[in-house]
């Protein structure tokens, strides 16, 4: 019988890393919401040769499984480079929380032609890293509730104040019944502990003990009352927990005064507590003096105000807190002079410069370099003149004291001196002091009008002891048996208080802030702040004493309320939170944070892990306000794409296989693990949104009490966290004072079981229907919104993104002034959607001045309005087709709510809609080849009309535009910055919404081209897709964007990953970056019938690059394709179609040259003298790279000229493929025309050939000089390299004359013309090529061994030019030609002189070919000088910036009067190229590795970074790009070119070439290494990449 296999999904986290270590997710905020009891594992994601690997280490604070988080112990994980892989750290977390990582790392340092000498120590290399900021991972906790998760968005709060409730637990339970029975699943109380003599909730006298009126049993009771409420009641519990103040009457402050700010423990506060009590002392002397005690005018407050500039301000002279003591610190000037102690603190300023300064200048001196204790206020005259530095000026000025008696200067003159220059020095102070008087001044007036005068103010009434002019910011500690022991400054005691637009991040009553001083706190007069400190051992009792408190609270509730959070110093916060997680790791965290940023609030949110923070409906204004903050927090839009990227079990490719592991339980099952990884997105901070809260007037104050129903149901819809408090569902008339209300709380839903819908009483049976909606969309996760906002009216229609269940409200809200009509409502029209009627209902409330005094007068309750809930028959639907339409009736006055249930009747698909679109995408690519890819992905334009004969193209989006491809990469190019942005109103979504145009057009293409033989294997995927989009047509039109999103991207990212596996290893291990680089081989390869690499049968081509150059004879280019192949088709494992193209140019073979156009081998072009060269490097490179491939020496291609014969004629010539060559002969061939030389001139030569050349451009010369073995070629009238631009305009006279003829010696060709004679010379050695030697033109033979070696001993000579002019005499170098020194030249004795010593980027490729021909030092000079000159952001510069002809911008359709650039001519004159780029990097890798040795494994790292810093751009382009793929080339600094053709085959494939040498490297170097560790015992030394 077999073993049942039970599947378990492990969720994996995604989170990449950039290159400075910081986290790719928008904003840094890092959230993950589990969505199961089971551990998540965060899954860094570090590129191999980051900046960061370079002596990199990754360090995470989450903790192994069973050990203690401790925040400030990190576990390391070494980061090991690789350049070929992604390294991959995969951490479990087991516990919600706040966790942060970082890096550390070695910067890497410039690249340097010479090495820098190590730093070291002894034997040990001393390597300075440096610290990355930390980055914060938020777990969010996972609440239970009745054995069942409790998602966070289904979580609805009631909010209690604990000390209106009654008696435990009659009254309570009464109570706490009557809240379950209206649906609320948590509950949040105010502070339980004992109150200081305020009464108010939040000022606690005894954080350790509990309420003795709520709870006479103290801990038992609260115990007792928790576990009633989760089992009795299905509630959880969360609390306040208060950290940052305690009632000013705690009588363990008395003991432990330190623990709050005192004059001690805050010097500087000395000065704002003599002001304090200063006004306090005026308030008593108000009669004595004549001055009103009560307030009845702003004149009597002006009286006042003057009364405190001359009693108070002047009187305690606060200026001497600010200003220097000039006569005690001229004193100490002038005693440090006559003794010699003078300071000069800068060698800047001289003796001489200090007596030549003004009084002035002197006076800043000091300020500069003179002042102490800036610091903070402190004492009176803290602020001083360090001495020494005063009597630096005086020695300057007086020389040296020479006594009273003496001829020099006496004390007293130097005195007046110095006294002059400090009464200079005071000047700004006192200006500080006379800023601060007047805000002093300012505050007091404004404050005092408030609380006296103000109509909206509390009005207190005369001045007199129990209510004092001010209120003060000082609790004064009272002098008992307890206080003692303890200076008079310790019972002196900051209150705490907040301050309008503070900055959370600093402490207001430190010293950095002087607000107690400038009067600006908002006092809480029976509050102490407490004082922290930086740690523990700053104020040992409080930390203690107040980490008891906050492991007590987290015993016995569920979560925690922080209040006033943006006043709680962060590292406080964080050692709670820490503790309480210790008692219950699953600790549901809210906060109150009001920091006026939303920056600041997410400092809070990360470093504390806040679960949501609280936000109020209450205070939104009007309801377009209140619509603004329901869309906020509703969810996203319905329809949304799908943007988690969920991958499982359809995408093993990109997940790895399904791994069995044995079950713990020991009974023989088995349990296989399936990785369900998800990539962290950017998302909000999540919310607690309150219809109201204790601090908020309620609807009856502030709105109107009808808006008490609408404003709740909005609420109750929206995707987060909701919540309401005691009162507001009764409909109390006035927000309840928490410090002075003394009445108990009653409600209807206390008295009797609630039932839904109508009652008496308030909106309790409505509410009970909107809580169990609320709950059950939260746990099922129905989080999509749409919110309408009309008028008077709000529509919330919320609903699952799977299921596409949901549920509809219609709000009519109630503001002043909206009377009791309909308002202005349009029919909704749900299309598509059913719909089923739970229920309308308006409430209705007696506001009455009379009723309001009734309710008001109660001694005992607090009572809410008279008011009921009525059913409403005031809504009418009706269906047509498939649409449902709702409108309201007559009477649907404000404070009225229609809620309704809704399905689609289309998305209920057996298997879910979502699953089946989602599944089955592998499976119908699995028979796919990489040809069929091409299709299927990819064909631009020219492509797809050369496929259908002109009858197809791409297809084009209203309002957008033609995609770039007609396949999937063309829709996906548009569709993945839609689904990142979440972009609903792009013209592509709103072209779905319209019709299914797309649908038909990419099932179509599929379908048609099944039906020929070449693309048969296209049926599976055209019916997987007919069948997915036949599933979604019959969904609602603005559902499609959503699902077309979804099969599209599951199409395409199955296509990807198949072309991936039909790769090579390396590929298919490989990094992001090479197999994006790779799919661009399958790009460019492809069936195109007007461009076949044959003249008589249609086999794929690779295209030079696209859309320019994709059909006819522009698509097939010899040079192109071979400076290609290698990476595009070796190192992607494509050796077929390698081999294809090999004999294809193969049989073409002409003059001793493959053509650099093909023309489907009918009319090939024979113009460039390199091509033959790359040609014949990637024949060696295939016989090197292939496996057995050195047979394709022997592969027999017949010609379609003669060989040796310059004959031309046409494909259909009998004479045309009569002969037959192997590969070695042709081989052969070119060396030996190039040997005896070739004149000839192009067949067809004149304009229909080339319209733009001269006549004498059509005669071609190529020829050897034996003195040096180069070979010459070319004239000023042609341009036979690379750099073929050939002058266009007649305007500009340039027409006919080449941009860069390149004639002479190109040092990219002798660097390929030696590489492959040294391969040809191994050849024959091996007897695998005919011959060894080939005739000279005068009928000599010279071996290929010769020929090579006369090339090694002349390249340096001939190309070299020496950085010191000393060294000319040893080189080919004429010095008044000389631009730039240290470079290769470009050329060898070319037409212009001064083209030879042009720096441009074709050396690097004869570096990476022919290394051996370099001088080390001198190629890494060259290559370092080229990496400051010529390299751009992903291009290299085709000249030297320095050239007088350097023109970096190139606009192909410019017909201007400028010879340079007209019609395009500088093509090759400064713009950056991108596939230089690959063998520049190639060389530098190459020839920064040789100069290392093999054991430095950091240095050898170091060289693989530097080359992954200048991949950066690289990388981003073809990210960005919609082609996918890297463009031809770009404008100086990587700027857009639009001429350029946007994916180029060659920019690809030279990157490929380079992750391919690294490899090889790697090899290599392993290899040397297992010898090495063969001989010496095992040791072997650890690589550089792995």
């Amino acid at each position: 019988m077999p073993i049942p296999r039970t599947m378990v999904s492990n969720e994996v986290y995604l989170l990449p890393l950039n290159d400075d270590g910081s986290p790719q997710v928008p904003g840094e905020y890092i959230y993950i919401a589990p969505k199961s009891k089971d551990p998540v594992t965060v899954r860094f994601a570090i590129e191999g040769t980051s900046s960061i690997c370079r002596h990199g280490s990754l360090w995470v604070n989450i903790p192994e499984q069973g050990v203690k988080f401790q925040r400030d112990k990190f576990r390391e994980f070494k980061l090991v480079p690789d350049f070929n892989r992604t390294l991959e750290i995969s951490i479990p977390i087991h516990e919600a929380g706040a966790y942060a990582f970082y890096t550390t790392f070695a910067e890497l340092p410039e690249l340097a032609d010479h090495l820098a000498k190590a730093q070291t120590n002894g034997s040990v290399k001393q390597v300075k890293t440096k610290k990355t900021p930390l980055y914060y991972i938020d777990v969010a906790p996972r609440l239970t509730l009745d054995g069942r998760p409790l998602p966070l968005p289904a979580v609805s709060v009631f909010s209690i104040i604990s000390k209106f409730m009654g008696r435990y637990p009659t009254d309570w339970e009464r109570h706490l019944r009557g809240i379950s029975g209206r649906g609320y699943n948590m509950i949040h109380f105010t502070p339980l502990q004992v109150r200081g003599a305020s009464n108010s909730p939040y000022s606690l006298y005894d954080q350790l003990g509990w309420d003795p009126v709520c709870f006479p049993a103290g801990e038992k009771d609260v115990q007792k009352m928790v576990e009633s409420l989760e089992k009795s009641h299905s509630l959880l519990s969360m609390t306040d927990i208060v950290l940052n103040h305690t009632a000013h009457n705690s009588v363990w402050l008395e003991e432990h005064p330190d623990a709050g700010y005192n004059l001690t423990t805050a010097p500087w506060l000395e000065s704002a507590y003599l002001l304090d009590t200063t006004l306090l002392e005026l308030g008593t002397r108000l009669k004595e003096l004549g001055l009103p005690t009560e307030l009845k005018s702003n004149d009597d407050l002006v009286k006042i105000m003057d009364a405190i500039k001359t009693e108070v301000i002047a009187k305690i002279r606060l200026w001497e807190y600010y200003a220097l003591n000039v006569d005690r610190d001229a004193d100490d000037a002038v005693e440090a002079w006559a003794n010699g102690e003078s300071k000069f603190r800068d060698d800047s300023v001289s003796p001489d410069k200090l007596r030549s300064m003004t009084t002035k200048e002197q006076a800043e001196f000091i300020i500069k370099y003179g002042l102490t204790n800036m610091d903070y206020l402190g004492e009176r005259y803290r602020r001083r003149v360090d001495p020494g530095v005063a009597a630096a000026i005086l020695s300057s000025i007086y020389g040296r004291f020479e006594g009273n008696s003496g001829q020099g200067a006496d004390r007293a003159a130097a005195r007046v001196k110095i006294v002059e220059i400090l009464d200079i020095v005071n000047v700004p102070f006192y200006k500080e002091y006379d800023a601060e008087i007047a805000e002093i001044l300012q505050q007091l007036f404004n404050r005092i009008k408030y609380v006296r005068l103000d109509e909206n103010g509390p009005k207190h009434g005369p001045i007199s002891a129990d209510s004092p002019l001010i209120e003060s910011y000082f609790t004064r500690l009272p002098n008992n048996e307890r206080t003692a022991k303890h200076k008079k400054e310790d019972l002196v005691l900051v209150n705490n208080g907040w301050v309008w637009g503070g900055n959370a991040m600093v402490d207001n009553a430190g010293p950095q802030s002087r607000v107690y001083l400038r009067r600006e706190v908002i006092v809480w007069g029976d509050c102490t702040k407490l004082r922290y400190g930086k740690g523990p051992e700053d104020s040992p009792f409080l930390w203690d004493y107040m980490t008891k408190y906050a492991r007590l609270l987290a015993k016995y509730f569920a979560g925690f309320r922080i209040d006033n959070c943006h006043s709680t110093p962060l590292h406080v916060a964080e050692h709670i939170l820490d503790e309480a997680r210790r008692v219950r790791p699953d600790l549901y965290v809210v906060a109150e944070l009001f920091t006026g940023s939303e920056e600041v609030d997410y400092v809070f949110v990360k470093r504390l892990g806040i679960s949501a923070l609280i936000r109020e409906a209450m205070q939104a204004w009007s309801t377009g306000e209140l619509s603004r903050l329901v869309h906020r927090h509703g969810g996203r839009p319905i329809g949304s794409f799908e943007v988690d990227e969920i991958q499982g079990a359809d995408s093993a490719a990109r997940n790895g296989d399904v791994t069995p592991v044995q079950s713990p339980n020991g009974d023989g099952e088995f349990l296989y693990t399936r990785e369900i990884i998800r990539r962290i997105r950017q998302v909000s901070v999540q919310a607690l949104f309150m219809d109201c809260t204790h601090d908020n007037e309620v609807p009856a104050q502030k709105r109107d009490a009808r808006d008490t129903l609408p404003n709740a149901a909005l609420v109750s819809m929206c995707s987060s966290a909701t919540g309401s408090v005691m009162g507001y569902d009764e409909i109390y008339p006035r927000l309840v004072d928490l410090v002075s209300e003394t009445r108990l709380y009653t409600s209807e839903s206390s008295k009797s079981a609630v039932r839904i819908g109508k009652g008496k009483g308030g909106i309790g049976g409505v509410k009970k229907l909107l809580n169990q909606i609320h709950t059950l969309m939260g746990m099922d996760g129905y989080d999509e919104t749409h919110i309408h906002h009309e008028d008077q009216y709000i529509t919330v229609h919320r609903v699952h993104p799977g299921s596409r269940k949901g549920y509809f409200l219609i709000a009519h809200t109630a503001f002043p002034g909206y009377g009791n009509g309909n308002g202005a409502f349009n029919a909704v029209h749900l299309k598509g959607t059913k719909a089923r009627h739970l229920g309308s209902w308006m409430l209705e409330v007696d506001s009455s001045k009379e009723a309001t005094e009734e309710v008001l007068k109660d001694g005992k309750f607090l009572r809410g309005l008279p008011s009921r809930v009525v059913d409403l028959p005031g809504i009418r639907m009706e269906v047509k087709g498939d649409e449902t339409i709702i409108s309201v009736r007559d009477r649907f006055p404000p404070g009225s709510i229609a809620l309704f249930e809704t399905w689609i009747p289309a998305a209920e698909h057996s298997s879910g809609l979502d699953t089946f679109v989602t599944s089955g995408a592998k499976a119908a690519m699995e028979d796919l080849d990489l040809v069929d890819l091409n299709f299927l992905l990819y064909k631009c334009e020219p492509e797809e009309r050369d496929a259908s004969g002109g009858e197809h193209g791409t297809y084009e989006i209203p309002g957008h535009g033609k995609i770039v491809y007609a396949g999937l990469q063309g829709w996906w190019s548009v569709l993945k910055g839609i689904i990142a942005r979440n972009d609903l109103a792009h013209p592509l979504c709103q072209h779905l919404r319209e019709g299914q145009w797309a649908l038909d057009y990419i099932v179509g293409r599929l379908e048609r081209a099944s039906k020929q033989d070449i693309y048969a294997r296209l049926a599976k995927p055209a019916q997987w897709l007919r069948e997915r989009f036949d599933a979604i047509r019959v969904i609602p039109s603005f559902l499609l964007p959503r699902y077309f999103g979804l099969v599209l991207r599951t199409a395409y990212m199955a296509a990807f990953d198949r072309g991936i596996a039909l790769m090579g290893d390396d590929v298919r291990n490989g990094q992001w970056f090479l197999q994006s680089l790779a799919m661009v081989s399958a790009q460019q390869t492809g069936f195109v019938k007007s461009a076949s690499l044959y003249p008589d049968r249609l086999v794929p081509s690779l295209a030079a690059g696209l859309p320019h150059f994709a059909v006819e004879w522009a698509r097939c280019w010899g040079r192109d394709v071979f400076i290609s192949l290698r990476g595009l088709y070796l190192g992607t494992g494509r050796y077929d179609e390698a081999k294809e193209h090999i004999l294809a140019f193969a049989s073409v073979l002409k003059h001793g040259m493959v053509p650099n156009l093909l023309g489907s081998g009918n009319t090939p072009r024979y113009n460039a003298r390199d091509s033959v060269w790359f040609f014949l490097q990637c024949i060696q490179d295939y016989t090197k790279l292939v496996p057995g491939g050195i047979d394709i020496l022997k592969a027999k291609v017949k010609r379609r000229f003669l060989p040796y014969d310059d004959t031309w004629f046409p494909a259909d010539d009998e004479r045309a493929y009569s002969k037959e060559s192997t590969v070695a002969e042709v081989i052969y061939e070119v060396f030996a025309r190039h040997a005896a030389g070739m004149k000839f001139r192009e067949a067809n030569a004149g304009p229909g050939l080339d319209m733009q050349m001269t006549d004498q451009g059509f005669n071609i010369e190529i020829k050897v000089d034996w003195k040096n073995g180069f070979i010459f070629g070319g004239n000023q009238h042609n341009c036979g390299t690379w750099m073929d631009k050939m002058g266009e305009s007649t305007r500009a006279g340039s027409k006919g004359v080449p941009g860069t003829p390149r004639d002479g010696a190109a040092v990219e060709i002798i660097g390929l013309l030696y590489s492959n004679l040294k391969w040809a010379s191994e050849l024959r050695e091996k007897g695998e090529l005919p011959q060894g030697s080939v005739k000279k033109a005068d009928g000599s033979e010279v071996s290929f061994k010769e020929w090579a070696g006369l090339i090694k001993s002349n390249f340096e000579h001939c190309f070299y030019v020496p950085v010191s002019k000393e060294e000319d005499s040893q080189y080919d170098v004429n010095p008044k030609v000389v631009n730039r020194r240290g470079i290769y030249k470009d050329l060898y004795r070319s037409g212009k002189e001064y083209e030879d010593y042009q720096l441009r980027c074709n050396f690097p490729i004869a570096m990476t070919v022919a290394p051996d021909l370099f001088e080390q030092t001198h190629a890494m000079h060259a290559l370092c000088l080229a990496d400051s000159v010529l390299r751009g952001p992903t291009g290299m510069a085709t000249l030297d910036p320095s050239d007088m002809n350097y023109r970096p911008y190139y606009h192909n359709s410019e017909d201007s009067d400028d010879f340079a650039t007209s019609k395009g001519r500088n093509y090759h004159q400064g713009p950056e190229w991108l596939w230089p780029t690959g063998f520049f990097l190639r060389a530098l890798l190459k020839f920064d590795l040789m100069r290392r040795a093999e054991s430095d494994y950091e240095g050898r790292t170091e060289a693989f970074q530097q080359v992954t810093r200048r991949l950066m751009g690289c990388k981003e382009a073809i990210q960005s790009s919609d082609w996918a793929g890297l463009t031809e080339l770009t404008q100086k600094d990587g700027a857009y070119c639009a001429d350029s053709s946007p994916t180029q085959a060659w920019s690809a494939g030279c990157l490929i070439d380079l992750y391919m040498d690294a490899a090889e490297e790697q090899a290599n170097h392993d290899k040397q290494q297992q010898e090495t560790s063969t001989k010496t015992n095992g040791k072997k030394i650890e690589l550089p990449v792995r």
